[in-house]
């Protein structure tokens, strides 16, 4: 019984975040919402990076070329800043480093069930069913992330 009473009001809770117009996965560096519709069906490269990460500041190019060869495909790029910059904050960083990529605003590790890293940067391969299949820690290419999405089973 108090199952099932949980789980009505884990349901009611999530009717009332849609019917407020919450976004599932918060906003993106700009402001914009970032809809669970968005993401759906995609494998997701998951990239944590700070300003101060000389190897996330390297890597951002690569990810920047991944997520445009991917743009409209199976694979989606998302940033997450490692120090949970905010509005403005957020998206002057994202600009410093030239980002053009998705960042959130909002860390997904909990929804997601990702370990918090000590190390940057740190990128997880997320599934289209949203299992974790993988974590990278260092720098990463556009090459190497196509090889790890692809020895997984990715659609590229």
């Amino acid at each position: 019984m108090r199952k099932a009473w949980g789980r009505a009001l884990a349901f009611g809770a999530a009717l009332l975040l849609t019917a407020c117009g919450e976004p599932e996965w918060g906003l993106d560096q700009h402001g914009r919402a970032v809809e669970a519709a968005q993401l759906e069906g995609r494998w997701l490269v998951i990239n944590y990076w700070a300003e101060w990460c000389g190897p996330c500041r390297k890597e951002v190019p690569e990810l920047n070329r991944l997520a445009e060869e991917q743009a409209g495909g199976a694979v989606r790029v998302l940033g997450v800043n490692f120090d949970a910059l905010q509005g403005e904050a957020l998206r002057q960083a994202a600009a410093t480093l030239g980002i053009r990529y998705t960042n959130l605003a909002s860390d997904p590790g909990a929804r997601l069930g990702l370990t918090r890293s000590r190390v940057l940067p740190v990128t997880w391969l997320v599934d289209p069913q949203g299992q974790v299949r993988k974590q990278l820690t260092g720098e990463q290419t556009a090459v190497g992330l196509k090889a790890e999405l692809a020895a997984l089973g990715a659609p590229l």
